[in-house]
């Protein structure tokens, strides 16, 4: 495989592998939402939906590297983690900055704490408000690096140096729901860049699911709705609507992620793969 985004300075080498097929061993319901000993690695992981998941993935026993910005973040959450008697590392990275190389940045520093890397979570992302026919493309590519090239290149590099070999491992992609459909007329929200790289995120996620199967690799996206993040901030003019749009009637709440994400990152999914799972409510089906 070689990298397939030149002018990026990233260059994803070249791999040949053998594939054999795995006996699968039977386990119990507990056994098979268990992660004791799994690394899992979550882009975002500071805050909002990145946190929840860091601490789920804890909880369950996986030892946790989260990266973010803001180095200082970074550090309280890894203490913080560490405080409740979760194995976990970090560091600052800023993956929207190709011409730096931070996807390799990353995984070497994972692999320098934590040896291997079992679960990916491609959770950061941006967005960028601005109505159609005056959305800038330097908006544009802001949105579509971060939330559709990186994920594309972490997913990359950490199936090519782990889960290939290996033979083994759980990809889950933060898409949304909004990578389902377009905006109201009149509601207020001009996300045109986010639907489409949300959408585009879907459809990598199948592409590699489909491709990445034979090595039993499992690639999955959660699609939340609205939960109450930075990254969501925008919408807080219109959340007394989305809750009327919605069957369950309330907006994701601090636990609504955490279920899912073990679900998929778990041996509980090993024959779940290239679906994009609705968190929202039901907002999604009406």
């Amino acid at each position: 495989m070689v990298g397939l985004l030149p002018g990026t300075g990233y260059d994803a080498g070249t791999v040949t592998i053998t594939i054999t097929r795995h006996k699968r061993i039977a386990m119990n319901v507990k056994q098979l939402f268990d992660l004791t000993g799994k690394v899992a690695l979550i882009t975002g992981g500071t805050k909002g939906l990145g946190l929840q998941m860091a601490e789920a993935f804890g909880e369950q026993g996986a030892k946790v590297f989260i990266s973010a910005r803001n180095g200082a973040e970074v550090e309280s959450v890894v203490a913080e983690l560490n405080a409740k008697g979760i194995e976990a590392a970090g560091i600052a990275c800023d993956l929207g900055k190709l011409d730096t190389n931070p996807v390799q940045t990353l995984v070497d520093a994972v692999e320098a704490r934590f040896g291997t890397i079992d679960i990916l979570v491609n959770n950061a992302g941006t967005t960028w408000g601005q109505p159609a026919a005056e959305h800038s493309y330097e908006g544009w590519q802001k949105v579509m690096t971060l939330n559709v090239d990186v994920c594309f290149l972490m997913a990359q590099e950490v199936a090519r140096r782990f889960m290939i070999p290996r033979q083994s491992g759980k990809i889950i992609n933060i898409a949304s729901i909004a990578g389902f459909k377009g905006n109201r007329p009149n509601s207020g929200v001009h996300t045109v860049a986010y639907n489409t790289s949300k959408a585009a995120a879907i459809n990598l996620t199948r592409a590699l699911a489909g491709e990445w199967g034979p090595y039993n690799i499992n690639v999955n996206a959660i699609c939340p709705g609205y939960f109450p993040t930075k990254l969501a901030k925008g919408l807080d003019k219109v959340s007394e609507m989305i809750k009327q749009g919605t069957p369950l009637g309330r907006i994701g709440g601090e636990d609504d992620i955490k279920g899912p994400a073990v679900f998929l990152a778990s041996e509980a999914s090993r024959h779940v793969s290239g679906q994009a799972i609705a968190v929202d409510g039901g907002n999604s089906v009406v």
